[in-house]
């Protein structure tokens, strides 16, 4: 055991680069990383928000403004990490968006930009990254999918496509990484108390004049615990994963949902 492990820090001195980090699950992944010992790269599109955090994680922390689904800004973005911060170790893909439609009234608009945002948005992340993990024989690559991923849900037919479409990069990807000392897996959170499930209930709420205690309960009806889950359940997942207790899970999809997914 080194004085890392023996001062509870198992990832100290590891550059971790987080993705949609200015809120909800993001920003709870960034702070577990950090206290695990990360330093930490945020990237997101607002920048205000990822500044806030970082001022509150402390000196070192990076903050870059950039549109995971422009191929040509992540490029830039992690090159200037890697030249500030060092070659990223810890790849965590949590930028996200959900809008929902029945298929039918799911617009080319739509649809690509959930693609873009959710699926497309982590490829070009690894694509660039990835090749000084291997360099270094090193690395851990984590993206954020979703139940919706594993089992799907009505009226989110885009989303849900993407969200497969991350479970699918994980598993192919973890197979072609897996003996370069690079484990690639993805966390699957039900839902979640975030700004986005907010939303979501408002909407129903809006659409149907059913209180929000009753709104509410339709989302956490999937769950078997009967209950939302918590942006820090998810950010232990993740920093477990990342940590060297999970060495030898490669290529999984790990709900996070109270038993929703078997």
């Amino acid at each position: 055991m080194n004085e890392y492990m023996r001062q509870g820090l198992p990832l100290a001195g590891r550059h971790a680069l987080v993705t949609g980090a200015g809120r909800g699950i993001g920003a709870a992944i960034a702070r577990r990383l950090a206290a695990d010992g990360a330093r930490l790269t945020l990237l997101g599109r607002h920048a205000p928000a990822l500044q806030e955090l970082a001022e509150e994680l402390g000196a070192g922390t990076l903050v870059l403004a950039a549109d995971v689904a422009d191929s040509t800004a992540i490029i830039a973005a992690i090159r200037q990490a890697e030249q500030q911060a060092g070659a990223i170790e810890l790849l965590i893909n949590n930028a996200g968006q959900a809008d929902s439609a029945p298929l039918h009234r799911t617009s080319d608009e739509l649809w690509q930009r959930m693609l873009a945002v959710n699926l497309s948005g982590s490829f070009h992340c690894i694509r660039t990254a990835l090749p000084a993990m291997q360099a270094a024989g090193w690395g851990r690559i984590v993206n954020i999918a979703s139940t919706a991923g594993q089992r799907g849900y009505a009226y989110v037919a885009a989303y849900a496509a993407a969200k497969h479409g991350v479970i699918g990069l994980t598993r192919s990807l973890a197979l072609e990484v897996a003996t370069q000392g690079i484990t690639v897996n993805a966390v699957c959170p039900g839902y979640t108390d975030t700004a986005l499930l907010h939303g979501s209930v408002a909407r129903v709420v809006a659409k149907t004049g059913r209180s929000e205690s009753s709104a509410l309960a339709e989302f956490t009806r999937h769950n078997p615990q009967g209950r939302v889950v918590s942006p820090q359940e998810v950010a232990d997942t993740v920093a477990w994963l990342c940590g060297p207790a999970a060495a030898a899970i490669n290529g999984q999809s790990i709900s996070v949902s109270g038993g929703e997914v078997m």
